[in-house]
Formats: structure tokens, C-alpha cells, sequence
């Protein structure tokens, strides 16, 4: 029987949705772990009645269910080869909130940043907070008792949570929640036919035993230590009242608690809520010669009280020194330091956070501890040093080559006063394979990220993989620590469980797992009776396979490299509450196939796997890439720096090798081209690509309205270069994009006359059309060929002195983004040099404007309200500071920048007729409301084209390009 076939019943009951096809099992083999394994289907249920519905056809068909939700796990806890049950995307409510009592109850698909900006507005938060925490989910964190950055003040989830709805193995309904002696007493006295009951009566012949109860206080980690989370929590159940007679009341909710799904599948969760922080924060960055410095450091720094403490070694920001969003959040780092404290103090009073930060720094230098201690202060800079921090995970992955920064051994913690002491003697296992390791992390509870290089691609590190594991998982126990601080055991550490815990505490634990799943329908393989670690690596062993490239991609090794970058952190999987441009379809959709990790995932796969000749032959990957909308968000949003526009465009070329060029895609890439000819035959042309004929012949969607060519071209009107009378301030050349000179010559014209008043002589060189449309199709090599042919005409025009200035980003970015890694590589070194004098026209006037060149008395004294959408590409490549600021040359222009990613017009996207429903939902997302809400005396400005018409079409209102709002703003 075919697995579609043995779904289909199921598929026909849900409310849900549930997939067996190729393309989603691969996206949901892998999580943010080094583990891969292809599940027997998904689903995404929208009920409690659905959760029930799949446990039931677990049973029935023995197979298994694997709850999953943000997929950020770091040791497999959700890959398996059962139902991945995703409950991300509808089981994402938060259905009741009591202010005075301090707790809200939500379903586990809830994200944590949104719920915290929920409680924002009512002066409370949930405490855990982890550095995913703007794509995490709180079923995961209960899962995974997650703790996060203040951790130091309050603790885990399992500190934080009162109460959880939860489904059992064969489907029962329960509520855990605190219970007194007697209560607890009455559920072991219930019904023996009841899986809950017999639950309460397992837990408590464990717990009442004294031989148990010696080994576990014997066995398991110290308390002191808080972040704890090997095994199930049978210690802190058993400092209850039942056991101990020291009126704590039991809770079985602190036992689910880092169960990782193994347990119950939780349906609704009541969290206990605490206040907001006192609103005055600062960040003491303490700067050290050496780690050893800083352990010592992190003894210090805790006398002060701090609300957290995280360490970054200098591996972390020599990274972050090459990506392009981090590389702005250096601001406070002096030299190059070997390790680096950020302490936290959040207080009542400025005055308070100074004082701290004097003693602080005083007590350090006093033990000749560190050399230089900025306080950091202010949301916005607070936020760009932690930003700074937590990228770092993704960060590692930039480092080329198939050694990786392993998540093997990064989750130990110890008690903080053992640091100085453990970390000498972890150094010195690593020293003996010849190894080092990437630290970071939270320092203040004494758990300290380590991450060494390895190269699981070699039989001989995925050995080195194990016994590093090992050595360190005794070394760990030596200090009676914890070898999972806060990521969980899942199929990482399980293995190491009975030597952590000792035998006997491991025979409770899996006696307590088969008590409540019997028939291991719960994400089995996890905690207990876990395979070995070096099973189901997501790496394939043996040699990188070679793939040959139009694009460049030496810098990291190979495409398949670049691929690999990916290591599923999820960073992708933001909503539009949270902000940012990557990943604009998931947004719309919340599927992961449409996430940047996803396309990542398909292509890793069968780049890797596939057995045909051309490893890019394959529908699964057009499928899932065909909704990438090349806004190049993920290459700068991501931490890891996929540039998943690049891989696309590279793929088609490769897939159009085996398959042809569609008709409408090469219709589109060679547009500038056509549009010669068109215009030798306007209006007629004009009017025919105005039908709707035209656009069904085409596979255009008829709502849309095709871009029309200008009466006369910007290369028409342009006779020869305008003089000024006198001398000018210098020379530009103006890159006549083929979307300006052909569509909207206006725009183009009004650029050459605003310089010229400006006082700049203004020169269109000899070019051909960016390729924009070539890339954005798939048609590198002819892309290439046109990249190749600007440099040359460019390059010796194109200096310091004589820029070359661009009005469409998507075209004047490309000498920027693409052109170096595109064009041959005896050119490289020129379209290097090329790209440093290119600019966007806005980037060109700001700066001109900031040297004092540009007279702000040329324009208008008029009050002027300026809403910005930025373009993505521009975003994600160069910035909009210098649109903004342009815009404000005239004293009494205010600009405001919409919070929108990408337009959703994308090019051509929007205009083809089956992309045509999701680029209007990316529109709707943030942008066309906000247009919407503007005055009607407020100006719309967007510097993209594509953006322009969509804004056009979505909301009716006309949107300018930047440089017409600056010419309408000259004083005539």
C-alpha cells in the first residue's frame, strides 16, 4: 500500500492538513540539529479533535507522533521517522489572559516574542527567554524547558508554567496542575483502568522509594545548578510535599517540562506571568585579554546582582565582522578582544545603572580583570549588542568548508564557581585531538556554548564526534553538572543518559516513559532507548560532490557549501509582528516550505543524494524554489548569510539544461530587448500588452495592469550630456536601467535635471541593460555574458571622482551584489573595483549633502509628511538611511518608514497569473494597510519600480520614486 493511500482516510478526517508527498517529509527531515531523517508524513492540524484523530491512526497503524513547532532544536528532539505533527501554523492562539492573577493561557503554537509584545501593553512578560525567541514556540520551550537570556532571575519554562492541557498516548484529555498531598493521593486512588491514573501511581512508587529517592539526590545534577534538563525532572518532583512533607505542592506539568513530546502532547498551557523589568537598563561590555580572564570575570560581575551575564569569544565577533546586518552592531567593541562580557543591570533610576557600572568596572580593575568596559545604553543600542550575540549561532556557519561548529558538547552547565576549573580541564580533553572550540553564551549559570569543528562528512570526526561526546559527558559528571543545560537530550545526549544519571536512575526513567506509552507512540527514540549519536547524521560521508557554476562560488567552497550554510536555526520563520523582510511567503502562508530553511533543505538533498547526472533535474526543487521571490532578504537577515536568490537563479539555469526555457520566462528575461522593437510600433504596443488576450497568451494574471513604455525612452530625450554654465561640482555617469529608460523616462529625467541644479554634470555612458530580468528568470549565463560586457565598457569611466550612480535598486545593486561573483574571473578584480565607486542616486546625494556639498536653501521651506517603502533589495544589500535622509534634505520634510519586507510585486512575480493571490497577501501583509492609513496629503515614496505599480494596484494610490519628491521640492 502507498503511504498516500494509508493517509488518505486520515487526511479526509482532519480539519487539518496532512502530506506524504516528497517535498514536505524532506523540509520536515531536519530540524536546527545535525540529524536527518525522512518522517512517513505531516500534518498540521487546526483542533484538539485532530491532535486526537492522528494519535488514534498511530495506534492503529503503529507508527509514531512527533509533535514539532518551531523546529529550532538543537539535539533532534523532532526528527523521526513517524507524523511530524507541525503546530506552528493554526495552533497559535492566545485565548485568555487574567492581568491580576498574572497568568495567560495559550495554545502551544503561540510564538514568544509575539506573546510578550501581547503582554507588553499590560506591564508583564513570560520570563524564559531564548535567543530564538522571535521564532520559537512555547509548546517547544515547555518541551524543551527552555530558559534563554535571563535565565540567572527567571529560571526555565518548567519555573514558569501551572497548568497544561494535554492529550495522553491513547488519546485521553488531562489537565496537570499544582496539587495538594491529598489531591495527589486521590489520583493514585482513581480508576485503575485510567492511563492517568496509573501515571500518579508510577510516580508515586518511584518517588516514595528510598533506595529511588537516595540515587536520584545522589545521581542527579547539583541543584544549584539552574539550567538542568537531563533525563525527566524526577528530582525536582520528588522535593515536593508527597515526598518530603515540605508543603511544596506537586506539579506534573515541571515533569513535561523538558519531556521533549515524549510524554503528552499538550493542547493549551497556563503560564505564570511576571512583571516588566524596571525601565532603565544598561549593558556593561567588559572586554578581556583572555577567556580564562573572563570566567573569572563572570564571578565578579554576579555579586552585582546583573539580570544576565553572556560571554562571546572572540571566534564569534571576528565572524560577525563579514555580514552585512551584524557588522553595524560593532559599534561598541574597541581592538579585538579575546572574550567579551555583556552584563546586564536593569534598575529604577539612570543614576542606579551609573553607579553599578563605576563598581563594576572599579572590581575588575582592582583583580586586573579585563581593559575595557563600555556601558551600553538605550533600547535601540541594547538591542543591536544582544542581536549581535545571538546571531552568532547562525554566524558559525559562514565559516567555509565541510568543517562545522558542532553541537556535540554545547549545552553542558556546571555550577559558575567550577567554570575557571571545568573549562581549563574541557581545553585540555579538545587539546588532545587537536581541536579548539567556539564559546559563548550563558555564562552567569555557569552553561557556556561550546562548539568545536568538525567535519561529520569524515568517518574519522564523526568517530572524534563520539568520544568527544564522551570524555566530556565524564568530565561534566566529575563536577556534577548538567550535560544539558537547556537544548535537551533528544537523540544527542540520550545515549549518555544511564552514565549521567546512573543505571538505576535510568531504569525509573524508562519505566516512568513505558507507564505513559506503552506502544512508544510519542516521539520515540528521544530520552530513552535513544540510537547512537552518529546515527542519522544529516551529512552524507565521503566527498563534497563538485557541481559546476556560472556563479562564483569560491568564497564558501562550492554551491553545495553554500547550501550547507543553511543549519536550521529557523531565523527564516519571523511573522510580520516581529518585523524584518526574510522570509516574506512564510509570512504570508506560515508553511515551511516556503521558508528560506526549507528551499535549503530540498536543495541540500538532492544536490547530495540524487543519482541523475544533472543533480538539479529534479520538480521537487522547481516546486519549492519556484515561490522564492528573490528579495535577497535571507542574505542579509540570515545569520548564515544564504543567498537563496543566488542558488535559485543558479538552479533554473542548470534545470533549463534538461527541461528548456518556458516561453514566459524568456519572454520576461529578454523584456529590455523586446521593448526596442515595441517601441517601434507604439501606441499599438502599448495597447496590445493591455489586453487581456495578451496577458492569458502570456500567463499573466488579468487583474494586472502591464507596465507601459514612455512615449520617448530616457536615451531619447538624452541628446548628449547637459552642461552646466560654470563649473561644476563633478562629474557623474547616470546608468540608464532598462526599466527607467524604457518605462519610466520621467523619472529618469527628472534625476538628470535635479543633479544638474544640484550642480553636477550628468553623462549616460555606453551600456547594456542590467540583466536584472536575466537573473531574476534563471538565465545566468546570458546574464553573465551582459555582466561581463558593462564591466568592460564601465570600469575605466567608472572612479572614485566620476561615480556611476543608479535609480532603480534592483538594477545599479546588481554591480554591487552580483556582478563580482558573476562575471569571469579575469574580470573580477574590475567589477570589484566598479562596484566600490556604484551607488543608488539616493546613497550619491546624501552623502554629498553630509560633505556640505548641496545647498538645502535650493528647496522648498514647505512642511512635507514622506511614507517610505523601502525596496527589498536594497534593504538586504545597501540600506535606506540614505533614502531617508535625502528625503529630509528639505528642512521641513518628515520621513517615516513603513515597516513592509517586500512589496510582494517582486519583479514579475505578481503579474504571473498562479503567483498572483500570494503576492497580493504579501502586500496586505503591512504595506498596502499602511498606505491605506496615510493622509491623503502625505506623500508615498518607494524607490522600486515593481513596488511602485504594486502599491498602484493594491491601494490606488500613486507612489513616487525618491529623486521625483526631491525634484518637486526644488525651488523652480
Amino acid at each position: 500500500m502507498k503511504e498516500s493511500d494509508l493517509f488518505y482516510p486520515l487526511k479526509q478526517s482532519l480539519e487539518g492538513e496532512i502530506y506524504t508527498n516528497n517535498v514536505q517529509r524532506i523540509i520536515y527531515a531536519t530540524d536546527a540539529s545535525s540529524y536527518r531523517e525522512i518522517p512517513q508524513a505531516v500534518c498540521k492540524p487546526k483542533s484538539k479533535a485532530d491532535l486526537q484523530k492522528i494519535i488514534a491512526f498511530a495506534h492503529k497503524h503503529q507508527t509514531s507522533v512527533i509533535p514539532r513547532a518551531g523546529g529550532t532544536s538543537l539535539a533532534g528532539q523532532v526528527v523521526g521517522k513517524g507524523i511530524v505533527v507541525d503546530i506552528s501554523k493554526y495552533l497559535n492562539k492566545i485565548l485568555e489572559l487574567n492581568v491580576g492573577e498574572k497568568w495567560v493561557i495559550v495554545e502551544p503554537g503561540v510564538n514568544l516574542t509575539e506573546l510578550n509584545q501581547y503582554l507588553a501593553p499590560h506591564g508583564l512578560q513570560y520570563g524564559p527567554e531564548t535567543s530564538t525567541a522571535n521564532r520559537c514556540c512555547i509548546g517547544g520551550m515547555v518541551g524543551n524547558n527552555s530558559c534563554g537570556l535571563h535565565s540567572l532571575i527567571y529560571g526555565s519554562a518548567r519555573d514558569h508554567i501551572l497548568e497544561a492541557d494535554c492529550l495522553l498516548a491513547d488519546g485521553s484529555s488531562v489537565l496537570f496542575k499544582a496539587l495538594s498531598t491529598e489531591e495527589f493521593q486521590a489520583k493514585c486512588a482513581g480508576n485503575p483502568e485510567s492511563l492517568e491514573t496509573r501515571i500518579y501511581q508510577n510516580i508515586n512508587t518511584i518517588l516514595s522509594n528510598p533506595v529511588n529517592q537516595e540515587n536520584i539526590r545522589k545521581e542527579y545534577p547539583d541543584p544549584k545548578v539552574k539550567r538542568r534538563n537531563n533525563g525527566y525532572a524526577l528530582d525536582v518532583l520528588l522535593e515536593t510535599d508527597p515526598f518530603t512533607g515540605n508543603g511544596e505542592q506537586i506539579n506534573l506539568c515541571k515533569l513535561l517540562a523538558g519531556s521533549e513530546g515524549t510524554l503528552a502532547f499538550s493542547t493549551r498551557l497556563k503560564l505564570n506571568l511576571i512583571p516588566l523589568p524596571p525601565k532603565h537598563k544598561g549593558l556593561v561590555c567588559a572586554h578581556f585579554s583572555s577567556l580564562q580572564e573572563a570566567y573569572y570575570g563572570n564571578l565578579i560581575a554576579l555579586k552585582h546582582n546583573p539580570g544576565a551575564i553572556e560571554l562571546m569569544d572572540d571566534i564569534i565577533m571576528n565572524c560577525t565582522k563579514g555580514n552585512i546586518e551584524q557588522r553595524k552592531n560593532r559599534f561598541f567593541i574597541q581592538g579585538d578582544p579575546k572574550a567579551m562580557l555583556m552584563i546586564e543591570f536593569a534598575r529604577e533610576t539612570e543614576a542606579e545603572i551609573h553607579a553599578i557600572a563605576e563598581q563594576l568596572e572599579a572590581d575588575f580593575r582592582s583583580a586586573k580583570l579585563g581593559y575595557h568596559f563600555p556601558l551600553v545604553q538605550g533600547a535601540d543600542n541594547i538591542k543591536r549588542v544582544w542581536a549581535l550575540r545571538t546571531a552568532g549561532l547562525g554566524l558559525l556557519s559562514n565559516i567555509p568548508g565541510d568543517k562545522r561548529s558542532v553541537t556535540v558538547i554545547e549545552d553542558t552547565a556546571v555550577a559558575p564557581e567550577y567554570l575557571p576549573d571545568y573549562m581549563r580541564e574541557f581545553d585540555e580533553i579538545l587539546a588532545n585531538y587537536g581541536l579548539s572550540c567556539v564559546k559563548y553564551a550563558h555564562i552567569a549559570t555557569g552553561e557556556i556554548h561550546l562548539r568545536p569543528l568538525l567535519n561529520l562528512k569524515e568517518e574519522t570526526d564523526v568517530q572524534l564526534y563520539h568520544t568527544i561526546a564522551r570524555e566530556i559527558a565524564a568530565l561534566v559528571k566529575k563536577y556534577k553538572g548538567s550535560l544539558s543545560g537547556e537544548h535537551g537530550d533528544g537523540r544527542l545526549r540520550g545515549e549518555f543518559i544511564p552514565f549521567m544519571l546512573g543505571e538505576h536512575n535510568y531504569q525509573l526513567i524508562k519505566e516512568l516513559k513505558q507507564t505513559w506509552d506503552p506502544h512508544q507512540i510519542l516521539n520515540p527514540g528521544k530520552i530513552v532507548d535513544t540510537p547512537p549519536i552518529t546515527e542519522n547524521l544529516r551529512f552524507l560521508l565521503g566527498e563534497t560532490r563538485k557541481l559546476e557554476t556560472t556563479f562564483d562560488f569560491s568564497e564558501q567552497k562550492g554551491l553545495l557549501r553554500a547550501v550547507e550554510k543553511c543549519n536550521g536555526s529557523g531565523d527564516c520563520r519571523k511573522s510580520v509582528a516581529i518585523g524584518g523582510s526574510m522570509c516574506p511567503t512564510f509570512m504570508a502562508t506560515k508553511d515551511e516550505d516556503k521558508t528560506t530553511r526549507g528551499r535549503a533543505n530540498i536543495l541540500r538533498e538532492f544536490l547530495t543524494r540524487s543519482e541523475k547526472p544533472n543533480p538539479f533535474d529534479h520538480e521537487e526543487i522547481k516546486e519549492v524554489l519556484d515561490l522564492c521571490i528573490s528579495c535577497k532578504a535571507c542574505k542579509s537577515e540570515c545569520p548564515s548569510s544564504v543567498d537563496m536568490a543566488k542558488l535559485k537563479a543558479e538552479f533554473l539555469q542548470h534545470y533549463y539544461e534538461s527541461h528548456g526555457i518556458p516561453f514566459r520566462s524568456w519572454l520576461i528575461a529578454y523584456l529590455p530587448r523586446l521593448n526596442r522593437l515595441a517601441r517601434l510600433a507604439l501606441p499599438m504596443s502599448n495597447w496590445l500588452t493591455g489586453t487581456t488576450t495578451f496577458k492569458k497568451l502570456v500567463g499573466f494574471a488579468p487583474e494586472r495592469q502591464v507596465p507601459k513604455l514612455s512615449k520617448l525612452s530616457l536615451r531619447q530625450w538624452y541628446k548628449k550630456p547637459i552642461q552646466l554654465n560654470g563649473s561644476a561640482k563633478g562629474k557623474v555617469y547616470l546608468f540608464a536601467d532598462e526599466f527607467t529608460n524604457d518605462n519610466e523616462s520621467h523619472i529618469g529625467v527628472k534625476a538628470i535635471l535635479l543633479l544638474n541644479k544640484l550642480g553636477y554634470e550628468v553623462a549616460i555612458p555606453t551600456h547594456r541593460e542590467s540583466g536584472r530580468t536575466f537573473l531574476s528568470k534563471g538565465l545566468v549565463k546570458t546574464a553573465q555574458k551582459i555582466a561581463c560586457k558593462n564591466v568592460e565598457l564601465l570600469h575605466q569611466l567608472v572612479t572614485e571622482q566620476t561615480p556611476l550612480l543608479g535609480i532603480e535598486p534592483s538594477a545599479i545593486l546588481a554591480f554591487r551584489d552580483e556582478y563580482p561573483e558573476l562575471v569571469t574571473k579575469e574580470l573580477q578584480p574590475k567589477a570589484k573595483a566598479l562596484a566600490q565607486n556604484t551607488f543608488m542616486l539616493d546613497e550619491f546625494i546624501a552623502a554629498e549633502f553630509e560633505k556640505g556639498h548641496i545647498n538645502p536653501e535650493l528647496f522648498t521651506p514647505e512642511k512635507k509628511q514622506v511614507k517610505l517603502h523601502g525596496h527589498c533589495q536594497q534593504k538586504a544589500v545597501a540600506s535606506t538611511t540614505s533614502t531617508k535622509k535625502m528625503l529630509e534634505i528639505p528642512a521641513n520634510y518628515a520621513v517615516s518608514e513603513i515597516a513592509s519586507g517586500c512589496c510582494g510585486m517582486a519583479g514579475s512575480f505578481g503579474y504571473e497569473k498562479e503567483h498572483y493571490e500570494l503576492s497580493q497577501k504579501i502586500g496586505e501583509l503591512v504595506l498596502f494597510p499602511a498606505v491605506r492609513e496615510a493622509q491623503s496629503d502625505e506623500l508615498i515614496a518607494a524607490p522600486g519600480t515593481s513596488c511602485r505599480h504594486h502599491i498602484a494596484e493594491g491601494t490606488g494610490r500613486e507612489a513616487m520614486h525618491p529623486i521625483e519628491i526631491l525634484y518637486d521640492a526644488l525651488i523652480k
